[in-house]
């Protein structure tokens, strides 16, 4: 209030809250009576706060847990029949009181400067509403009034529910980073379900349900375009057992049957991004809620892919014929994901890096099964590339042998008789990502024994070969950087980043998968425990690069989740920053500390990677 209207009212110049509140109430700009219960409330804090640190002997803000610390400070304040009980009570009132008149007295009047009703109070004029909304940080307290204006004029049940529950809505909208996408968030998600009546019902009956949808609004932008695509979707915010990652099993049920139910294949395209759209929502808002960890937000999108491309490959399939027989009575076809999909380490921008195999079935003729291969790959690639408002789907197939040059999808016998022949070391190396996620079981496993003995080779790594990967990623380093990118805040190729940690666990498994089968997974971070566990790496190195392989995964999803667009390098401008860093738990007051710890934690991870990896002391 004093930024309000201090710039106006001298008396209202005080640093002082109790001189304030009272200046507040003598000129008319709250009720005495509110005024006093303020300020009464305020004292009790006041008192309860010292107590407690004088009781600790040190700086902190929490109201204590144990029965024996409240009985101790309730004596302290005059409590005597019931102490624990009675300070308990006491609190819970003072703070339920705050609440109401922090409500009454700040937002409220911002709803009944729009309003058409008679409210009986004196009104805010716009300019003053406008001036209270920057203060809330609205960067366009116009446009946040008109929307104030639409959701709550008329005598509908939609807008006295409405008018209910704003006032609640702005205090959480400012909470965060970007409350007017929270409040345009709020108007389009009730424009789209206003009429429902289990959508307002649900939000004026569970405020905790309200409460989640207003900090997703306001804090993340893919989450929000993700629930606009599907508003019903809000229901999925009423508990935490909803907002948990479901069983991959179900969603592949899912999205398979979805997609069969349709006759046309864009049209069971389209219901499958159905099941991947809310499935996406799920994961997103629970993350952005700091529900989830980047240790489970990975194999859970990857699960999401996973469903996807294979319903996809069953519709592809079931459409494509040879000379008028059916593909899937020439071939057998497998999808294999490679990289961080292989991992099961995708990000919300993450593309869907792929390879392609099929294998001819008895009795058929080559050219005719390699026709139907290709045709199969190329429809799968087309149908999840259709023009669509989710989240694209991008399956990148340069991982495959001879890169772009090779052909887009080979046999079984090709990648034997290739691999035998030119493999290289770096193909190896990405081999050791190598899953595959959809098509006939029985080809998966001959790919994975075709694969096994040349990404964990009996051998291990030779001399030359260890010399080329070393020259492979120092030339990464110094060409594939973005220019102008800072090589210390680039969260894949910068130091002590995402390529970094993830080439000494993958050198680790070339030079010892074939021997240790712990080794053997296309996971970063449990090889880096195995390693620890078998004693190939110090604790406290892995612990390092772990802790950086997270920040830097984290970062990124938070870049994509908050502004709905990819990014690679840790953000330095202050909105995009306090945007990421809020979604990552850091308080408002040191959300500026974000760069620097990442500095900090990757010039660790990077001065192991060194050691490790290029063998430098």
């Amino acid at each position: 209030l004093q930024l309000v209207h201090g710039r106006s009212d001298v008396t209202l110049r005080s640093p002082a809250t109790l001189a304030t509140l009272e200046a507040l109430a003598t000129w008319g700009y709250v009720g005495r009576e509110d005024a006093s219960s303020m300020a009464s409330a305020y004292r009790f804090l006041r008192i309860l706060e010292h107590r407690v640190q004088l009781r600790q002997m040190r700086r902190t803000h929490l109201f204590p847990e144990r029965e024996s610390e409240l009985r101790i400070i309730a004596r302290s304040m005059g409590m005597r029949t019931n102490p624990a009980a009675e300070i308990e009570d006491a609190f819970g009132k003072q703070v339920r009181q705050v609440r109401r008149l922090h409500e009454k007295l700040f937002y409220r009047p911002l709803l009944n400067a729009v309003a058409r009703l008679d409210s009986g109070e004196a009104r805010l004029t716009p300019e003053a509403a406008e001036e209270r909304l920057r203060a809330l940080g609205y960067q366009d307290p116009r446009g946040a009034l008109r929307h104030l204006e639409s959701l709550t004029n008329g005598v509908s049940r939609r807008a006295a529910i409405q008018r209910t529950l704003l006032p609640v809505m702005l205090g959480w909208f400012a909470d965060c980073p970007d409350p007017d996408a929270g409040l345009l968030g709020f108007r389009r998600v009730s424009d789209a379900l206003g009429a429902t009546p289990w959508y307002l019902r649900l939000l004026r009956d569970e405020s905790h349900t309200a409460e989640r949808m207003a900090h997703l609004l306001a804090s993340s932008r893919f989450a929000t375009d993700l629930l606009l695509r599907a508003p019903e979707a809000v229901q999925i915010l009423v508990d935490d057992d909803e907002l948990s990652p479901r069983p991959a099993q179900d969603i592949k049920a899912e999205a398979l049957t979805a997609g069969l139910r349709q006759v046309d294949p864009e049209a069971a395209i389209a219901a499958i991004r159905a099941t991947r759209r809310r499935e996406l929502f799920r994961i997103s808002a629970a993350d952005s809620l700091g529900l989830l960890s980047v240790d489970d937000v990975g194999p859970a999108l990857s699960a999401i892919a996973d469903a996807t491309i294979q319903a996809a490959l069953a519709v592809a399939t079931a459409s494509v014929l040879v000379d008028g027989t059916q593909a899937e009575d020439l071939i057998e076809f497998v999808v294999v994901g490679m990289g961080r999909y292989g991992g099961e380490e995708l990000g919300y921008g993450s593309d869907a890096d792929v390879m392609f195999v099929y294998r001819t079935r008895e009795g058929v003729d080559e050219a005719a099964a390699s026709d139907a291969a290709t045709s199969v790959a190329n429809e799968l690639r087309r149908l999840l590339a259709l023009p669509s408002a989710d989240p694209p789907i991008d399956m990148d197939a340069d991982l495959r042998p001879e890169g772009r040059n090779g052909p887009i999808v080979r046999s079984l016998a090709s990648y034997a008789a290739y691999y035998e022949r030119w493999s290289a070391a770096w193909e190896a190396q990405a081999l050791l990502r190598a899953r595959p996620v959809a098509g006939s079981p029985a080809l998966q496993d001959a790919f994975i024994e075709l694969i096994d003995p040349i990404r964990y080779p009996a051998e291990g790594v030779s001399s030359t070969d260890l010399l080329e990967m070393r020259r492979l990623k120092a030339r990464m380093e110094a060409e594939r950087l973005p220019r102008g990118a800072d090589p210390a805040l680039h969260l894949k190729l910068g130091r002590g980043g995402l390529s970094d940690v993830e080439w000494v666990a993958q050198l680790q498994q070339l030079q010892n998968g074939h021997e240790l089968a712990a080794l053997r997974t296309t996971r970063t971070v449990p090889v880096l425990e195995s390693c620890v566990a078998l004693g190939l790496v110090a604790e406290q190195d892995a612990e390092r690069l772990i802790a950086a392989w997270r920040l830097a995964s984290s970062i990124r999803d938070a870049i994509m989740l908050s502004s709905g667009r990819a990014g690679d390098s840790v953000p330095t401008d202050y909105r995009t920053l306090g945007r990421v860093a809020h979604l990552l738990n850091y308080p408002p007051s040191d959300r500026g500390a974000m760069p620097e710890d990442y500095r900090r934690i990757t010039r660790r991870a990077r001065q192991v990677m060194e050691r490790l990896f290029y063998g430098l002391t």
